[in-house]
């Protein structure tokens, strides 16, 4: 089948590198169209032999660029159009229909309790998503945290499938010359124990708890490593300074390398306040890193004494810092994660999803529990 992924953009984003890791596996003829910003992932998912088109839009309102994408669509004779993120959601679905695809899914991959994709949640927008959303005859939720939110908001359960993020566990697997190439690039000891956060630097992430609980830890033996770029860096930097630590607080700015700078770390701590699915936690986990997290859908269910809930609280936080970084402790595995959250399993049930919805028109569709092909988390 020939398959159109339509993404609001590709700059570096959980969702944005999910997609390429799909777009690596999947066993249909793919293709993907960035509604604005062509960042740096669409140079990664071009590398990989994929097409991607940008529509070229420069703001939320622009209405008529649904009859341009309806006429990239019928002109693709595309089977399946598949949206990823809010603004692609509302103008791709439209779209799609008007162009009379026969399978118009959708994914979801953030809504959190007050804010969809870092849009504060109002009656408008909750609105306008769900208006849309009739034109597809399958919504995605990356977890049950999220199907939950989908069906308090007035989605019949029935119209959502769960399927969760996959892990590219080749990806992410721990490197140990690259460990020792980013810890010199950084000037960071081999023997320090290195705790590190990871993700856009934004108020969600939290990143300024975890440097306040670990200021009175960090050291020569001990270093913060900050991975990612955004707005909230120059705050990030300052709290640093003010707190003494500055140069124990290492900030890389945006990269591309995961498995090198998961590999560089002892300890991965994810600090959000608010988490549709907690990505990050399972790459660190399959780098083979013990891990500290305040929240993590993901892991609801999966028993592991590899990642440990922490308050999300300066003190709470600091105390959890200083038991990992008295008791240091070594990598390991958590087969668990393998076996619910491999990338190629997660990408064929997306495949299959597809062919479902082709066979049956879209006309019929299946309860909840039949998609899920078990217990997702």
């Amino acid at each position: 089948m020939k398959v159109l992924h339509v993404i609001t953009g590709l700059g570096v984003g959980g969702a944005e590198l999910q997609l390429r890791s799909i777009l690596q596996h999947t066993r249909h003829d793919s293709e993907v169209l960035s509604l604005y910003n062509p960042g740096d992932v669409a140079g990664m998912i071009l590398g990989d032999g994929v097409r991607v088109r940008d529509l070229g839009m420069t703001s939320n309102t622009q209405v008529g660029a649904v009859l341009r994408l309806r006429a990239l669509i019928r002109g693709g004779g595309y089977d399946v159009v598949h949206t990823h993120l809010y603004r692609a959601c509302v103008y791709g679905k439209v779209a799609a229909r008007l162009a009379g695809t026969p399978v118009v899914v959708g994914t979801e991959h953030s809504i959190g309790e007050t804010h969809l994709e870092r849009r504060r949640m109002t009656a408008g927008v909750r609105g306008l998503y769900l208006g849309t959303d009739v034109f597809a005859q399958r919504t995605i939720a990356v977890s049950e945290t999220v199907a939950g939110r989908l069906a308090g908001w007035g989605m019949r359960p029935e119209k959502i499938t769960v399927i969760p993020n996959g892990v590219d566990f080749g990806r992410v697997a721990f490197d140990p010359d690259a460990r020792s190439r980013v810890r010199a690039e950084h000037g960071i000891d081999e023997r320090a124990h290195v705790v590190g956060v990871l993700g856009r630097l934004d108020p969600n992430k939290r990143f300024d708890l975890v440097i306040e609980a670990a200021a009175p830890l960090l050291g020569e033996g001990a270093k913060l490593l900050v991975v990612g770029g955004g707005a909230e860096r120059e705050n990030l930097e300052a709290l640093a300074a003010n707190l003494g630590v500055a140069e124990h607080v290492v900030f890389t700015g945006e990269r591309h390398d995961v498995s090198a700078m998961l590999s560089a770390l002892d300890l991965f701590v994810a600090s959000s306040k608010q988490e549709t699915f907690g990505l990050s936690v399972l790459e660190a986990l399959a780098n083979g890193m013990p891990v500290l997290y305040t929240t993590c859908p993901a892991l609801e269910g999966v028993h592991t004494d590899r990642a440990r809930q922490v308050p999300g609280d300066v003190d709470g936080m600091r105390e959890a810092l200083a038991a990992e970084v008295t008791d240091r402790r070594p990598r390991g595995d958590v087969p668990a994660i393998r076996e619910l959250y491999g990338i190629e399993a997660v990408t064929a049930r997306i495949d299959d999803l597809y062919e479902r919805l082709r066979t049956g028109g879209g006309r019929t569709a299946r309860p909840l529990a039949a998609e899920q092909g078990g217990k997702s988390r």
